[in-house]
């Protein structure tokens, strides 16, 4: 079962999202909280699969919650969707940078939800790739955010970086595999070793590293 907490300020979302889980086989519902404090404390209780993570809530917002999740060690397992009204916001990039495995719009529709949800409980990232790759360009590449190498790129091989650089173009490991002419098992084994040696939680955050190194162009 994969367990799913709901963190929205509004009733009527949270409503409608805890309708959504509890008629879905294989998802359970973990709690739900209405402010940012609130969900750090469930999620720390309940040790959920998901978080369904809305960005501005009182309290503390979604990109603190997020952050605090993220560097909680005993929750390791527990991944973040950030949901949003706007495709377009700058808090996503913030939510991404801060560890979130990636974002949906909250007009999303029920089933492509669903698949989110199992996608990261799967330990998968990047959701909504292309809409997700024009977030971070739009504000990963802004004058005010010059690129800032990761402190242990200088670990990984030339290979390891091209594969990081791909990844932050948004392809998947069958799409690197076709671009480097390697099979997607390599590809993947690349992703995996940049991911170990970035340290990075998933293949969102990786997305993240690659535009803050200035591994992809804007």
């Amino acid at each position: 079962m994969i367990r799913v907490l709901i963190a929205d300020d509004q009733d009527l979302v949270r409503l409608g999202l805890r309708a959504l889980v509890e008629s879905e086989d294989g998802l359970v519902l973990a709690g739900e909280a209405a402010d940012g404090l609130r969900a750090v404390e469930l999620a720390r209780r309940e040790r959920p699969d998901v978080v369904l993570m809305d960005i501005r809530m009182p309290g503390i917002d979604g990109i603190e919650a997020t952050r605090r999740i993220v560097a909680d060690p005993d929750l390791t397992g527990t991944r973040v969707v950030v949901l949003t009204t706007f495709e377009l916001d700058e808090y996503v990039f913030d939510a991404l940078r801060h560890g979130a495995s990636g974002f949906l719009t909250k007009d999303s529709r029920p089933a492509e939800l669903l698949r989110a949800i199992r996608l990261v409980a799967e330990g998968e990232a990047l959701l909504s790739p292309s809409v997700t790759r024009r977030v971070v360009r739009e504000f990963a590449t802004r004058p005010s955010r010059a690129p800032r190498p990761h402190p242990r790129l200088d670990t990984l091989t030339d290979r390891e970086r091209q594969v990081v650089g791909l990844v932050g173009e948004g392809l998947n490991n069958e799409e690197i595999g076709a671009r480097l002419v390697v099979s997607p098992a390599t590809a993947r084994t690349h992703v995996s070793r940049a991911m170990g040696k970035l340290g990075a939680r998933d293949r969102a955050q990786l997305v993240v590293f690659a535009y803050q190194s200035g591994l992809v162009s804007g």
